[in-house]
């Protein structure tokens, strides 16, 4: 398994959450996509992002805002505008 694969970028600018429907924020390094508004991460296993509800990790305050700074200081788009 390899952890330093990163999405296409085509793949990027369609993938939405599956609950809401908006954008996510992809953290390569962590091998994650991150729903702000939900506070749901969603992992990426050998490149394929794993886009099921049942297997979203929901995230504690703390931690989003760790990743909200995260994509701010390191310019982390989302995957498409709403």
């Amino acid at each position: 398994m390899t952890t330093d694969q990163t999405l296409d970028p085509r793949l990027l600018e369609i993938l939405a959450c599956p609950e809401d429907k908006g954008p996510l924020l992809y953290f390569a390094d962590e091998q994650v996509l991150y729903n702000d508004r939900l506070h749901r991460t969603y992992e990426v296993r050998d490149g394929i992002p794993v886009m099921l509800i049942d297997e979203a990790t929901s995230v504690d305050d703390a931690e989003h805002e760790r990743l909200v700074a995260k994509a701010e200081a390191e310019g982390i788009e989302p995957t498409f505008s709403a």
